[in-house]
């Protein structure tokens, strides 16, 4: 039997490496091209922005489907961005204060609406895939983001940067102020945990 067998001469060698980076490129183009599908990649701007949308389903107070196709989904799932409702109760766990106010308001809101959708041109979505957006009660209406912040229905989100984020924390404040919504009793320990470590960092300063 020739050595070669055993042995592949340098070229052989070099053309079987060749292979392997070439199936392993195709394989990292593929899994990139499945993420931004997934994730709406650069399109998002072009198939959401400024455009309006039927509300398909209220999740909660701030995230909801639009009828639009997303992936493999038939509908678009919409975070609001720089607003947090109360959770509701989910699996094992209780509805959070206040969340099952929130949820009722939004469906009272924004069931069987049109929205208009206005995306930030730096970050479409969450680590979630879901689309962040200003969501507007169409065609020329308020922005439903502030709208909970004026009737106390969710905290001003402060963790991420957005334009709108001094415009939303003078909202929560003034609600805040006049003891509306959650506000007319809620308690540190009654609220989300990132907001809860504000409040105790903003007690010790």
């Amino acid at each position: 039997m020739p050595a070669s067998v055993f042995f592949p001469r340098p070229w052989r060698r070099r053309r079987t490496v060749g292979w392997v980076v070439l199936v392993l490129v195709v394989v990292l183009v593929g899994a990139v091209d499945r993420y931004y599908a997934g994730q709406g990649g650069g399109d998002d701007w072009a198939r959401y922005h400024d455009r309006c949308f039927a509300v398909a389903k209220v999740v909660d107070g701030d995230t909801l489907d639009v009828a639009a196709p997303d992936g493999r989904s038939a509908t678009t799932r919409i975070r609001l961005w720089g607003v947090d409702t109360p959770e509701l109760a989910r699996g094992d766990g209780g509805a959070m204060y206040f969340g099952p106010e929130a949820g009722a308001f939004a469906e009272r809101m924004l069931d069987g609406q049109t929205v208009r959708l206005v995306l930030h041109p730096q970050r479409s979505r969450d680590k979630y895939g879901r689309l962040l957006a200003y969501v507007y009660l169409a065609p020329q209406g308020p922005m439903f983001n502030e709208r909970l912040l004026e009737e106390g229905y969710a905290y001003a989100d402060t963790r991420f940067a957005h334009p709108f984020k001094a415009d939303f924390v003078r909202l929560e404040q003034t609600a805040r102020r006049a003891g509306v919504g959650l506000w007319g009793g809620v308690t540190p320990g009654l609220m989300p945990e990132w907001r809860r470590r504000l409040e105790t960092r903003g007690r010790k300063g």
